[in-house]
């Protein structure tokens, strides 16, 4: 499970509605038949237009200045693991997310009139999508980036020729670039993988458009607040504030485990994660102390999702992960062939 928290974007040419970013939700229903068509939905219910999720969320920023987000995005990526267990994508993660946002409002260190924060009180609208493509900061491209300019200029060279601006042999360079296509290092389905392709295999995950305010209009509820559980005077009085962004990615695991479930291997765990960045020897450590069959598994969800797991890793910490992680490897090839599961 792989969840962001992403504040409205502002400035610039980002406008102050969320008509954009909602808009950009609506790309899958293009060219589909109605009854196709993944439509948004909130706690109790569905197919909610595109027009009201814009007029709901626009109009319930009060008091908001121009430089504060109206919103906030939260993108829920089920792993492959995960959406396996899954019998209805749609209705199975449309599920989930009503029992999810129980889970959001639960982490919040607020009260209104007295009272912790309830499912009522918020304001959100959420959407499936089932396909998604390469961008530019996906590892694949970056890696193939090399191997792309090195394409690019020979096609520009191949232009010169034709253009006969430059002298050359057209075929000797389409026989380099054919070769380089080849040789990139991330392919897909024989192809070399390029930003904007969509990706290969099953890609369903969840949109949600949450607003900042509560769903009277009066109070606050900011999920990037960088205080987990704290209290401050405010007007004479002492309010609670702050919302744990552990205890909601910990909660969104153990939610769709019940749901659903699903026995959760270590390495897809978010402590386990939090441990590979904070202390990658303890990580490992547990890790070779799995049995056979769960250690197996946790090396292939590892290779699968690729080292590291979560972003924006120090990259002393990464590389050093990374030594550890070859040393015990070797040392566990015995065991892992020995299992019934493959890497």
């Amino acid at each position: 499970m792989y969840i962001t928290i992403t504040p409205q974007k502002l400035g610039g040419t980002y406008s102050q509605s969320s008509a954009d970013f909602v808009g950009y939700l609506e790309k899958e229903n293009q060219g589909l038949e109605q009854e196709k068509m993944e439509h948004f939905f909130n706690q109790y219910t569905d197919n909610i237009s595109a027009e009201v999720v814009v007029k709901d969320i626009d109009g319930n920023g009060g008091k908001l200045k121009k430089t504060e987000p109206k919103f906030y995005s939260i993108t829920v990526s089920p792993s492959q693991y995960e959406l396996k267990r899954l019998q209805n994508h749609s209705e199975d993660l449309k599920k989930y997310t009503r029992e999810l946002m129980k889970d959001y409002v639960a982490s919040f260190n607020r009260e209104i009139n007295g009272c912790p924060i309830r499912i009522d009180d918020i304001k959100y609208y959420a959407k499936i999508e089932h396909q998604r493509t390469f961008k530019g900061t996906d590892i694949q491209i970056k890696e193939n980036q090399p191997y792309a300019t090195k394409i690019l200029q020979l096609k520009n060279e191949i232009r010169g020729i034709q253009n006969g601006t430059v002298k050359g042999n057209i075929k000797s360079k389409k026989r380099e670039i054919i070769k380089l296509e080849r040789e990139a290092p991330n392919q897909q389905e024989g192809k070399r993988i390029v930003q904007g392709m969509p990706k290969a295999g099953n890609q369903s995950h969840i949109h949600i458009i949450v607003s900042r305010k509560d769903a009277s209009n009066t109070f606050s509820l900011s999920p990037g607040s960088k205080h987990k559980a704290s209290e401050v005077e405010m007007h004479g009085k002492q309010v609670k504030r702050g919302f744990d962004r552990d205890k909601f990615f910990d909660s969104a695991e153990k939610t769709f485990d019940k749901t659903f479930s699903y026995h959760r291997n270590f390495a897809e765990t978010y402590q386990a994660r939090k441990d590979f960045i904070k202390n990658p020897k303890i990580y490992f450590s547990a890790l070779m102390k799995l049995p056979t069959n769960e250690k197996a598994l946790a090396f292939k969800i590892m290779g699968k999702a690729g080292i590291p797991m979560m972003p924006r890793i120090p990259v002393t910490q990464a590389q050093l992960a990374m030594r550890i992680f070859k040393q015990l490897r070797r040392g566990a090839e015995v065991a892992i062939k020995s299992s019934s599961i493959g890497i």
